[in-house]
């Protein structure tokens, strides 16, 4: 069989460059070791998150990627929720770097309001009143459920008749356009992704070596439903959160946060946990998450990890039912210094990869964009692309 484009790989990454693709009449065919996808695209908090990334073309392509996210939930019948997010301040210099990022320049394209204690209960009645400075809120954020999502984009896609999915369907070789699986079979196609995520080191293991990659674990726990009238409502952020992602670097008070954290919490900072909490929509709440490293990463969850997710999240919410029914990890791979990573590592074949915990935020825009580049697939080469 012969193909316009295969995609190694079924995770958001994989899924997006073949919807992609098969809008614009392409034939694809996704090829997936596992009888589904069992990746961190559905590991993780369902948050589309354009607070998180910097401004210029991450923040563009982060707000690029929401309204693909609403286009394909209508495609593939799943609910994409605008639910927004409130960072929630419990000290003084958490409330400073908000108020540092929400008066940048660096925060002009998002829909921001710094509140008060009293404005932030209003928004979020789940937060902890306890030392509580104030917080900030964004409309911008969205949310779907993973493992919902994941699965409708699936089915939507088995159903199109230029889309194959070849599920438990190891790939053992690809070369020249041709494609291998460990049975023997064999496929053709003019253009080749892969787009493996943490599981990279089956094809082309060299080449992703090249790009120093770093392999990152995740702890995430769910809870019971909640109270049929309890509702979250806005993702919830803490504090701790603005450590993690790169778009607050550019507040001045973050490194004061960074240095309380690290001279009273180090034990945060040695499992890189930050809390985070967003609702499913059976009433259960989402917690996380922690990231463990390279050679620290071992195949065991850390109990102390998971006591001390617990442990923040109680600091800033109040959750009627705390008894936790799922315990996971998720695993990705991030670049060392870029977003992502769009490479051509052989003649017609891309490895696209690297999005660290982004994947749910970019991969949609990310992918639209390396299928704009092959609107003749059979003679464009996609130019080299991260930041």
């Amino acid at each position: 069989m012969q193909y316009d484009l295969a995609i190694i790989g079924s995770g958001i990454v994989g899924l997006g460059h073949a919807w992609a693709a098969a809008r614009r009449g392409y034939s694809v065919a996704i090829f997936e070791a596992n009888p589904r996808p069992e990746g961190a695209s559905i590991r993780n908090f369902g948050m589309i998150w354009p607070i998180g990334q910097p401004a210029g073309s991450a923040r563009e392509l982060s707000l690029r990627n929401q309204q693909l996210w609403r286009e394909l939930g209508k495609a593939a019948d799943f609910p994409v929720e605008t639910c927004g997010s409130v960072f929630l301040a419990h000290y003084e210099d958490e409330m400073q770097v908000l108020k540092e990022f929400a008066g940048s320049a660096c925060s002009r394209d998002l829909d921001l309001k710094l509140l008060s204690p009293a404005e932030t209960l209003q928004h979020l009645p789940a937060a902890n009143p306890n030392g509580l400075v104030g917080g900030l809120y964004s409309r911008t954020e969205c949310r779907v459920h993973p493992p919902t999502a994941i699965t409708s984009i699936v089915s939507c896609l088995s159903d199109l008749p230029n889309v194959d999915l070849h599920f438990e369907t190891p790939v053992v070789r690809v070369h020249d356009g041709s494609i291998q699986s460990v049975e023997g079979k064999s496929w053709s196609a003019d253009r080749v992704v892969i787009a493996s995520g943490a599981y990279f080191k089956h094809l082309f293991p060299k080449q992703h070596r090249d790009q120093q990659f770093k392999i990152c674990k995740l702890q995430m726990m769910l809870t019971v439903p909640q109270p049929e009238q309890w509702k979250l409502g806005p993702h919830m952020a803490s504090g701790l959160t603005l450590r993690h992602y790169s778009a607050f670097d550019i507040c001045p008070t973050l490194t004061q946060v960074r240095q309380r954290v690290a001279t009273t919490m180090p034990e945060l900072d040695r499992y890189g946990i930050h809390v985070m909490a967003s609702s499913t929509p059976n009433g259960e709440l989402i917690l996380g998450d922690s990231h463990e490293y390279g050679d620290d990463i071992e195949p065991f969850d850390k109990e102390e990890i998971d006591q001390l997710i617990l442990r923040e999240i109680h600091k800033v919410l109040q959750i009627p039912q705390t008894s936790i029914a799922r315990r996971w990890a998720g695993i990705y791979a991030k670049h060392p210094q870029a977003m992502y990573c769009v490479k051509e590592i052989k003649p017609r074949t891309y490895l696209v990869n690297g999005f660290g915990g982004n994947g749910m935020t970019l991969s949609l825009a990310v992918s639209e964009s390396v299928i704009e580049q092959l609107e003749d697939i059979k003679n464009l080469e996609i130019p080299e692309n991260s930041f």
